[in-house]
């Protein structure tokens, strides 16, 4: 069976990645981050290392350290470094940034208890060498869970989502014109399924609601 790749996507970086996370930022959005983070770090012990695979501005970096874990964060994009940065300074939280590929983390081997990779796997040019990576860099029962866009997401969903946001007009269209482009990079359940079989860990777990699809990879304990 042929492997899956696409074009690595560049990385958003000055100003344009700057605006991104404001538009990321507004109250309705920022409260939809603190929920996740709450429920993905559910059940995991205090101090539990975290990494998160191109965060973006990091607000659920910042949100997962508000709750007592140790966020280690990787992006390609050299901006969004420093806003993760400055955002995890500002929030008074201890969130380690590195410069990185997802595709070649930078860590030892059984490094995490949990690794979240959100809105950001479609861009990844070598999507099994990504999992096969994060496999590696999990502890033994820990679990890898990457949230995206599902390439199944109906028009209605996306006006919907951006709605959800509560933007200005003009930036509402900002937003909805580059999900829709997105869409066409973005993965199936099908072919997350073909992608997990494809890795190292060989199955995972799928749930799509919206827009998006959730995928739980597990990584066996010993």
């Amino acid at each position: 069976m042929e492997k899956v790749t696409q074009k690595q996507a560049p990385g958003m970086e000055g100003a344009m990645a700057r605006w991104y996370a404001r538009q990321r930022a507004s109250a309705p959005q920022i409260a939809a981050v603190r929920r996740y983070a709450a429920q993905v770090t559910a059940g995991l012990p205090a101090g539990a290392a975290v990494l998160e695979v191109a965060p973006g501005p990091g607000y659920l970096a910042v949100e997962m350290a508000r709750l007592g874990c140790a966020v280690t964060a990787i992006d390609l994009s050299r901006t969004f470094v420093e806003i993760t940065t400055e955002n995890a300074a500002r929030a008074g939280v201890r969130v380690d940034v590195r410069l990185g590929d997802a595709a070649d983390l930078p860590y030892p081997g059984g490094s995490f208890d949990l690794i979240v990779c959100q809105a950001a796997f479609k861009n990844f040019g070598r999507p099994v060498r990504v999992l096969d990576e994060m496999h590696r860099v999990l502890r033994p029962g820990g679990t890898a869970v990457i949230d995206d866009m599902s390439r199944e997401a109906s028009r209605a969903a996306i006006d919907e989502e951006v709605r959800g946001m509560r933007l200005t007009r003009l930036n509402s269209l900002m937003t909805k014109m580059p999900l829709l482009a997105l869409r066409r990079r973005a993965y199936s359940r099908g072919l997350f399924a073909r992608l997990a079989a494809e890795s190292a860990f060989g199955t995972c777990e799928i749930r799509a609601e919206g827009i998006s699809v959730e995928v739980r990879l597990t990584k066996p304990a010993r």
